[in-house]
């Protein structure tokens, strides 16, 4: 198993892995969201050129991770795909090794705001939204959902001070009803865990979590506790 840590939500066991995913042994499924794959080739055709090795990348971290795991599904939570035109910039080496991904493991491709259904021409299943053992999966929360949730779309990312120097990491943002997950592509970028935008999806106080040292990292949404958190932290490790 990758860096990681478990995680409890909704009466399920869950594990949080340092490289940006969710995995879950009770369905060996590998839970990522926001790959948006082409993304580089997407700023090249709008004239600034970039290298065009996202995807690859994206794709190798993945297909590691499903191996690390044993995972036999991985569960994509929206924006796989940068934009609904992306099979048409789409290399042939990504496409096949797209179908050769869906061929070892059962992709679901849940459909983002970025992508549509784009992720269906690589085999695969397409679903607007997944609801298993009472929890819903689906790329964006909903403030108005009542069950479990799990998300993406708004790429949480925990930046704070450590003995004077500033860090930032990709994170989940949660709490005991909804999860957000962080951006798995590699080339994302991503917004401040306690921006307006990702508290307004929460009833109450959330935390940003990752994994670190093999454990649960939990720190509270607001940048002052956060950072008196961190540093009481720091200071019974030193």
């Amino acid at each position: 198993m990758p860096p990681a840590a478990t995680l409890s939500f909704a009466g399920q066991t869950f594990v949080l892995l340092a490289d940006r995913a969710l995995f879950w042994p009770r369905h060996a499924a590998l839970i990522v969201a926001d790959l948006h794959l082409e993304k580089a080739s997407w700023y090249a055709g709008h004239g600034q050129p970039l290298p065009p090795y996202d995807s690859h990348d994206t794709l190798d971290r993945l297909a590691r991770l499903a191996t690390e795991t044993g995972a036999r599904a991985i569960w994509c939570l929206g924006d796989s795909f940068h934009d609904v035109a992306a099979a048409e910039r789409m290399a042939p080496a990504v496409a096949a090794r797209l179908a050769a991904q869906a061929a070892a493991t059962r992709i679901v491709w849940i459909a983002g705001n970025h992508d549509g259904l784009t992720g269906g021409a690589w085999g695969g299943e397409v679903a607007e939204e997944m609801i298993i053992d009472g929890i819903v999966f689906r790329h964006q929360c909903r403030a108005d959902e009542t069950r479990a949730e799990v998300s993406g779309h708004f790429h949480p990312k925990l930046r704070l001070t450590v003995r004077g120097r500033a860090v930032s990491r990709p994170c989940v943002a949660g709490d005991d009803q909804r999860l957000i997950l962080p951006a798995f592509g590699s080339f994302t970028g991503g917004l401040d865990v306690d921006h307006d935008a990702i508290a307004a999806n929460f009833a109450g106080p959330y935390q940003a979590m990752l994994a670190a040292g093999g454990r649960l990292l939990r720190l509270p949404c607001n940048g002052r506790e956060r950072d008196d958190a961190t540093a009481r932290r720091v200071r019974a490790r030193a």
